[in-house]
C-alpha cells in the first residue's frame, strides 16, 4: 500500500515532506512518533537538473518505505544554492538548523565537495551523520590528495599542499560522521588510462591541465597509471587559466610526436572542451583521435557546444555507478519512472540517492532495535552507517571503510550522444575498482 504523502511549507527549512501509512514497518495502531531526516542539496540554480532528481530519489524511497519500526519518516530538504551556485555558506546555515532540530537523526547530503567542508566540522562537533550520494574530493575523507603511486614524481599530495583542508582538520572529534556513495576523484584519471590502454588501445597520448588542482591531480594520476600500463605520455601542457593560449602548435607537436589522444585535466570552464575542437585541424574528426577526460566536462552541454562538431570521440569518467547498467537497480528505475513521468525527474543520480536513503534506512532500523525500540542517540545511527558492509543496494554491494568511502568503488565512462548538447551522454563502460585499487 502507498504511504500517504502530506506537504507543509516551512519558512526556512523549504518542504517538509511526511510520510505516513498503516503497513511497512508501523505498528497495528500506526507509527508511534515521528524521525526527522534532513536533506540538503542545491535543489535551484545550475545544479538543480541534477540536484533535484537526486531528491526525488530519496523521496520515492521514503514513499516505499514510509515509517521505520513504527516511527513515521518525515523529510525536511533544503536548498543550500537558492537560485545559484551551490553555497557552503548556506549549507552552513541549514546544517545549523538541523542540529537544533533534536529529533532529526541524520542528513543525506550535500552534494559538493565545497559545501561538505563547511558542513562536515559543525555536523562531527554535534554527532550527526551525513550521508552523501554526490561528493568525490579525497580531501573530506583522507589527508592525501594525490596517492604516492598516482604522482609522477613518485611522492604523495597532500591535501594541505593541493590548498584543501585535510579530512583530519574537518572533524574536530577524531572521528568520522561523513559517509558518501561515490568514489573519490583520484580513481578517475587511472579508470581514463585504463580504458584508454585497454579498450581503446592507445599507447601514446598528450596531457594537458587547466592548471587547478583538480585538474593537475587528473592529469598527474592519468599519467602515472598509463605509465604503469606501458603507455607513453608524448608531452605535457599546463594551461594559464589567466591568458588566451593558442594549443594549435602544442597539438600540432603531440601530432608530431605520434599521440594517438589527449587527454584533459579540468573543466569545460577550463577551455578544455575548445581544444576538443581545435583538434579537428591537427588529428582530424571523430573517435579515431579520442579526447578524455573527467567529470568536469562530463554530460556538460557547455562542452558538446565547445567542442562543435568534433564531439564524437569525447569520453568523459565519472565517479558513480551507473543505475541503468546495474542489474539490481532495474525493478527501482521501473517503479520510479511509473511514478515520476516526466523524463527530467529522472538523473544520474537518482537511483544513487535512493541509495543512500536505503543504507540510512538500514542504518536507523538498526539503531533503534539496539535502542530497544526507542529512538536512538545521533551517535548511535553513527556507528551503524560505520558497520555497514556488502549492503545489497539498487546499484550494487555498499560498504564503507573506515573514513566514510563506499567500498563500491566504480568510475563510469560517458560520450556525448551527438552533437547536439540537449542529448544526454550516454554509458561507455564502467571500471571496477572494488576488489583492488589500481595503486
Amino acid at each position: 500500500m502507498r504511504g500517504v504523502v502530506r506537504l507543509n511549507r516551512g519558512a526556512a527549512a523549504g518542504l517538509c515532506l511526511v510520510l505516513a501509512t498503516a503497513c511497512s514497518g508501523g505498528s497495528p495502531g500506526g507509527p508511534r512518533s515521528s524521525i526527522d531526516i534532513g536533506v540538503d542539496l542545491p535543489l535551484t540554480g545550475p545544479e538543480a537538473r541534477a540536484a533535484q532528481p537526486a531528491l526525488n530519489g530519496i523521496q520515492f524511497f521514503f514513499a516505499r518505505h514510509p515509517s521505520v519500526d513504527g516511527y513515521t519518516v518525515v523529510l525536511t530538504p533544503t536548498d543550500d544554492a537558492r537560485g545559484e551556485a551551490a553555497n557552503p555558506d548556506l549549507g552552513l546555515g541549514d546544517i545549523q538548523r538541523f542540529i537544533a532540530d533534536q529529533r532529526l537523526l541524520a542528513v543525506l547530503g550535500p552534494f559538493d565537495a565545497s559545501v561538505a567542508r563547511r558542513e562536515i566540522p559543525a555536523a562531527n562537533a554535534a554527532g550527526l551523520a551525513l550521508v552523501s550520494p554526490a561528493t568525490s574530493s579525497p580531501c573530506l575523507t583522507r589527508d592525501v590528495y594525490v596517492p604516492p603511486a598516482l604522482n609522477p614524481a613518485g611522492t604523495a599530495v597532500t591535501c594541505k599542499e593541493a590548498g584543501l583542508p585535510t579530512a583530519s582538520a574537518l572533524r574536530p572529534t577524531h572521528l568520522n560522521d561523513y559517509f558518501r556513495l561515490t568514489t573519490t576523484d583520484d580513481l578517475q584519471g587511472p579508470a581514463a588510462a585504463d580504458y584508454a590502454t585497454k579498450t581503446l588501445h592507445l599507447v601514446r597520448v598528450g596531457v594537458l591541465s587547466d592548471h587547478e588542482a583538480y585538474g593537475q591531480a587528473l592529469a598527474d594520476s592519468f599519467t602515472a597509471r598509463l605509465q604503469r600500463l606501458g603507455g607513453t605520455v608524448v608531452g605535457h601542457l599546463d594551461l594559464n587559466p589567466a591568458a588566451s593560449t593558442d594549443t594549435t602548435a602544442w597539438l600540432k607537436q603531440m601530432k608530431a610526436a605520434g599521440a594517438q589522444a589527449i587527454y584533459f585535466g579540468g573543466a569545460t570552464s577550463g577551455k578544455g572542451c575548445s581544444i576538443r575542437s581545435a583538434m579537428r585541424d591537427v588529428f582530424g574528426a571523430g573517435e579515431a583521435a579520442p579526447f578524455l577526460g573527467g567529470d568536469g566536462i562530463a554530460d556538460d552541454p557547455a562542452c558538446v557546444t565547445a567542442a562543435g562538431s568534433n564531439s564524437p570521440g569525447i569520453f568523459a569518467t565519472v565517479p558513480i555507478v551507473d543505475a541503468a547498467t546495474a542489474s539490481g537497480a532495474a525493478s527501482v528505475i521501473s517503479a520510479f519512472r511509473a511514478a515520476y513521468r516526466n523524463a527530467r525527474d529522472y538523473g544520474p543520480y537518482t537511483v544513487v540517492a535512493y541509495d543512500a536513503a536505503a543504507v540510512l534506512y538500514a542504518a536507523l532500523d538498526r539503531a533503534i532495535r539496539a535502542a530497544g525500540g526507542q529512538v536512538p542517540p545521533r551517535g548511535n545511527v553513527v556507528s551503524q552507517l560505520t558497520v555497514t558492509a556488502g549492503f545489497a543496494g539498487a546499484t550494487g554491494p555498499i560498504g564503507f571503510d573506515a573514513a566514510g568511502d563506499t567500498t563500491h568503488r566504480v568510475v563510469s565512462i560517458y560520450e556525448p550522444a551527438g552533437s547536439d548538447p540537449a542529448l544526454p551522454w550516454r554509458f561507455v563502460q564502467a571500471i571496477d575498482y572494488s576488489a583492488a585499487l589500481p595503486y
